[in-house]
């Protein structure tokens, strides 16, 4: 079966190609080195993916290796913990578009959410997406779910959604929470979270699921949820999961499990 085959969900039918235009190829490793770098943008080149999801050093060499090509750059500002000032995170957000940055991916001020310092966080958001609409690029704000209320979490919805940024993102992947047994652990993206971000979110709002997306059934299973981009470093897995005809996941009734 070619890469052109449709596949079917009962209400969802992608190609394998229109498929890698939800995913933002995922290169945000701490140990990610160069020839990484450049590995991930030909593997995001290949498959013609929505962007590269890069760290903000490696936005220049990425807009080389991506040259000619429809895949946009996206870069982190504030990552992974959101805990720089909003002065840096604005700095941060302009160099990277000057480097060649379209898409940025920037972390709430966490314990500012947690503690209810509302004003501060809509205002952190609206400077740095400022400085992204005045660079041309557009802004995605992550939650990191992990370490969230409910209560919280639709808070950020209503403020991004007055805003007017054009995406709320679940986590990072690295949003990682101390369990009981001393392990630390991380959820990422859920079902629950994505159903709940898109009822809380305006319509206008796009959502992104990132953190543990690693099979085609959990794109699937996004996308019904309400997501239109994820996050993934298991983006080749997924492709050839759909090239060779892998039937889809039962969405139907979307599962509980966490990505």
């Amino acid at each position: 079966m070619n890469s052109e085959s449709e596949f079917q969900d009962n209400q969802l039918k992608l190609s394998p190609a229109e498929l890698a235009k939800y995913i933002d190829h995922s290169l945000l490793h701490p140990t990610m080195t160069d020839k990484d770098l450049e590995e991930g943008c030909l593997l995001a080149k290949k498959y013609n993916t929505a962007t590269v999801c890069i760290k903000p050093y490696a936005v220049a060499k990425a807009k080389e290796f991506l040259k000619g090509t429809t895949v946009g750059i996206c870069t982190v500002i504030g990552f992974p913990h959101g805990s720089n000032t909003t002065d840096l995170k604005v700095i941060e957000t302009i160099e990277a578009c000057r480097n060649g940055a379209t898409e940025i991916d920037m972390v709430v001020n966490i314990g500012k959410v947690i503690g209810g310092d509302w004003n501060y966080v809509e205002a952190e958001i609206a400077e740095i997406m400022e400085a992204a609409l005045e660079h041309n690029a557009i802004l995605k704000v992550i939650f990191e779910n992990d370490f969230l209320n409910e209560e919280q979490k639709i808070k950020l919805c209503q403020i991004c959604s007055s805003i007017g940024v054009a995406f709320v993102k679940t986590s990072t992947g690295y949003g990682y929470v101390k369990q009981e047994n001393g392990m630390f652990l991380t959820r990422g993206a859920t079902m629950e979270d994505l159903m709940l971000m898109r009822k809380h979110s305006a319509p206008h709002v796009q959502i992104k699921a990132a953190g543990g997306i690693r099979k085609l059934s959990d794109l699937l299973e996004a996308i019904k949820a309400g997501a239109t981009r994820i996050g993934a470093t298991a983006t080749e897995s997924i492709i050839l999961e759909a090239m060779s005809g892998a039937p889809f996941a039962d969405t139907n009734s979307p599962s509980q499990h966490n990505y």
